[in-house]
């Protein structure tokens, strides 16, 4: 599998996601040559329902409450900057990485 590319900001981690909604069920599709992660969710891209998914999703991921999480860029795009309140890029690649099985 590709690295995915976190970064450390003011407030905590920062990731890049493409979002892939009306998918059969909500999980990660694997990363882009660019480092971008792909998350597919099954909810539909409207009236926020999409974002509303992911945010779940990461939260269940990265072991964090919802309102840790938050959608900096493309709130209205498939391709979102997502920022994870007080937690370095490290942490959040270990979970990510412990989620999905890998080393």
């Amino acid at each position: 599998m590709r690295r995915y590319k976190l970064h450390n900001g003011k407030k905590g981690a920062a990731l890049t996601i493409r979002v892939t909604p009306r998918s059969r069920k909500t999980e990660f599709g694997g990363v882009m040559e660019d480092g971008t992660l792909r998350v597919r969710v099954d909810a539909p891209p409207v009236e926020g329902k999409a974002n509303t998914a992911l945010v779940k999703f990461l939260a269940k991921v990265l072991g964090v409450r919802q309102n840790r999480i938050e959608i900096v860029a493309g709130e209205k795009g498939l391709d979102k900057i997502i920022s994870i309140l007080d937690m370095s890029a490290e942490e959040a690649e270990q979970r990510i990485q412990g989620f999905l099985g890998e080393d």
